[in-house]
């Protein structure tokens, strides 16, 4: 369904996102890595705890909630099948940064989810994990890697994505539960996105 032009109304209790999507179909230059004491690990089989921890600590400010909603076998359902690969960021030993690659379609890659805890944003931590992902992702076959950011993130996602090579393709609009009314998400984050009931 295409939104009609001027505004549209969203119920209470409901959040709305626009999504941009972007992509890349070829290798971009390797752009230099940032001084800091950063580490890749792959994780293999995530233990769910494990997995649900770190999402929180650095989704739970930008209203990432998917995964929250999804219980032990749901969410083991999307993040060990064959063809999906998570990643943590590892800063002195901890694990800061989540990086998920998804490479179950033929030629394509796509960046599920990507992001680093509060305390590392702006440190070189993102550009880190970039670097890496985009090493990961263009894999032989690769013909296509491509991402989701919407109006939650980080204002600077779009940016950062396009300086790494993306660009982007395609404009929506989401409309879910508000996470921080079902205990999905704590009540007091993403204070950029009002809760209205």
């Amino acid at each position: 369904m295409m939104l009609p032009d001027g505004y549209s109304d969203v119920p209470q209790g409901k959040i709305a996102a626009v999504v941009t999507h972007l992509e890349m179909t070829a290798r971009p230059p390797r752009r230099d890595d940032p001084p800091g004491a950063w580490g890749l690990r792959r994780v293999e089989q995530p233990a769910l705890d494990w997995y649900r921890e770190l999402y929180r600590r650095v989704g739970d400010e930008w209203l990432w909630f998917s995964r929250t909603r999804l219980d032990d076998a749901g969410l083991a359902a999307v993040i060990r099948p064959p063809g999906i690969e998570v990643y943590a960021l590892v800063v002195d030993g901890c694990d800061e940064g989540l990086l998920e690659l998804d490479f179950r379609e033929s030629g394509q890659c796509e960046l599920v989810y990507f992001g680093v805890t509060a305390k590392f944003i702006g440190a070189g931590a993102a550009r880190f994990l970039m670097n890496r992902a985009l090493e990961q992702a263009w894999r032989s076959g690769v013909q296509r890697v491509w991402v989701h950011t919407c109006t939650f993130d980080h204002p600077a996602a779009v940016a950062f994505y396009q300086r790494s090579g993306f660009r982007p393709f395609r404009r929506q609009v989401e409309v879910a539960d508000d996470p921080r009314l079902d205990g999905s998400a704590p009540r007091d984050v993403a204070r950029h996105v009002p809760v209205i009931t």
